[in-house]
């Protein structure tokens, strides 16, 4: 019996060796599929990976006259600082609100709205669709912000003059705190719903139309084939969408919240970027600023990390 079991493991470790194949083997046979992923690969070596290295400035009081090496070590006095900064409650308020605003609101839409065009039949129509609510994806958000203040503004708003026309008394919308957080997640769906649909109308051309035929048979309207159907088939999908999405929650956006901000809602607009920004560029503080954009970064990576085993815990791939 030990002479069986000795050589069927012996065996199965032959089979193992040559399931497996030397890197080298696989990039030679599909040579091409890596040239496809190669010009990826150069842009996070250089943009992403290689700019890492700055990160040691937050460890640091960084001197532009002295340079990296020369700087003199503090360790993790910045982030001592910032942690007891009475500004980090604040700002750790602004950035998880507005994030939980655009994963409540914002996210399900493109979902919703790729369910919507997959049920028009007429191929021009859709087509049509597609380009009207993909186009605001390639506007400039001073753009939208200047669109916004022309609708919104209380001297001179569209809006406003609409309101005042019939008799309805005119609303501040730009300096008032309570619409504020609502503006920026409207102004985040107007922009990029229709592009987050690319993907979804991707997974969507994936499932099995057989399951379509099958659900038909059993007399499933459209509704039902797409709750019972094309929902299950772009879980997956939808989830790795979320896991990433979770990796930048601090992660706002700087331009939209510093063209919107004002004196009158500065207390609701002060986000981590918008500390950045003032404490790095304006202030000079690399290394104070350096160790609050590695905060941030942290965070981001433990909540994908979580997700992503939370993913597999329930059965599906995750993103790694």
């Amino acid at each position: 019996m030990e002479t069986q079991s000795s050589a069927m493991q012996s065996s199965i470790t032959s089979e193992k060796k040559k399931v497996r194949r030397p890197l080298v083997s696989d990039i030679r046979r599909d040579k091409y599929l890596y040239m496809l992923i190669l010009p990826g690969v150069i842009f996070f070596i250089i943009f992403k990976y290689f700019p890492m290295w700055g990160i040691v400035i937050a460890f640091q009081e960084y001197s532009p006259y002295a340079g990296v090496w020369n700087s003199d070590w503090v360790g993790l006095e910045h982030f001592i600082r910032f942690f007891s900064n009475p500004d980090f409650i604040l700002l750790f308020r602004n950035t998880m609100v507005i994030s939980f605003l655009n994963l409540v609101f914002f996210f399900p839409l493109p979902i919703v709205l790729s369910l919507l065009l997959n049920e028009v039949n007429n191929k021009f129509f859709k087509s049509v669709i597609q380009s009207i609510v993909y186009l605001p994806h390639f506007l400039s958000w001073v753009i939208i912000v200047g669109i916004s203040f022309l609708l919104l503004s209380q001297s001179s708003g569209i809006v406003n003059m609409m309101m005042s026309s019939i008799g309805l008394p005119k609303y501040d919308f730009l300096t008032n705190t309570d619409t504020f957080w609502g503006m920026l997640v409207l102004q985040n769906i107007w922009k990029e719903t229709g592009w987050g649909t690319i993907i979804i109308l991707a997974a969507i051309t994936a499932v099995d139309p057989q399951l379509y035929e099958a659900a038909k048979i059993d007399g499933a309207n459209r509704w039902l084939q797409a709750w019972h159907v094309t929902l299950p088939g772009i879980r997956s999908v939808v989830l790795v969408l979320l896991i990433l999405r979770l990796g930048h929650i601090m992660d706002v956006g700087f331009e939209q919240v510093f063209l919107m901000s004002n004196g009158a809602v500065a207390q609701y607009a002060d986000v981590f970027e918008t500390y950045v920004y003032r404490n790095g560029i304006q202030s000079g503080q690399f290394s104070y600023s350096t160790a609050v954009g590695l905060f941030k970064s942290l965070v981001g990576l433990v909540l994908v990390i979580v997700a992503n085993k939370l993913a597999k815990k329930i059965g599906e791939d995750g993103v790694y």
